[in-house]
């Protein structure tokens, strides 16, 4: 995995045009002299959360034994159903968790930003290759700059390109996802295979 990769991994992860309306949502009984300041310090937590998981993770993974191989498997896996839920998304979905007054970790932080899919992939990451954390940090980092770009853009980017504009950008994020998500496990498996 090269830099770029692990960037647009993290990135469509992330999934930042997908999350514009969900922050939009959950911001919304929030004085507005106040939101920006929120997204930025839920952004900062988030990041906080994606630079432990990419350390601590692949320890706690070794730990209980679980290998590289059944690790990009299981991670094939989840971002797969994460790219299917981008393209397909249930009519359930809530824009919105049910919280009073101003949102603090939950839900922005955890789970619209650093959520699984984001854990396991910085796992994943630094699991590949643990000697290059410097290049999985830079990765993490650029994947969050870019997200943040976007979101503290949100009300902007939603006035342009409306609501379907971003659901069509969320479709392409997921279709690209997919097949990220298909050459994982086809990594696993053929790491399995050969092992």
């Amino acid at each position: 995995m090269t830099l770029v990769s692990a960037f647009l991994l993290l990135f469509l992860v992330m999934d930042p045009a997908g999350n514009i309306p969900l922050f939009i949502a959950t911001l919304a009984p929030v004085e507005p002299s106040r939101r920006r300041r929120v997204i930025i310090r839920e952004l900062l937590i988030a990041l906080g959360v994606l630079v432990l998981f990419l350390f601590a993770g692949p320890h706690v993974l070794h730990g209980i034994g679980i290998s590289e191989q059944a690790l990009s498997i299981s991670g094939g896996i989840i971002l797969f159903l994460i790219a299917l839920r981008m393209i397909f998304p249930g009519r359930g979905s809530p824009m919105a968790e049910d919280i009073e007054g101003e949102p603090f970790v939950v839900p922005l932080a955890i789970p619209f930003l650093a959520g699984p899919s984001a854990m396991a992939s910085v796992m994943l990451i630094m699991s590949s290759d643990p000697t290059r954390w410097p290049v999985w940090l830079l990765a993490v980092l650029l994947a969050w700059a870019a997200s943040a770009t976007i979101l503290l853009l949100g009300n902007h980017l939603s006035n342009f390109f409306g609501r379907r504009g971003l659901i069509a950008i969320e479709r392409l994020m997921g279709m690209v996802l997919t097949a990220v998500a298909v050459e994982m496990f086809m990594n696993g498996l053929h790491a399995f295979g050969t092992g």
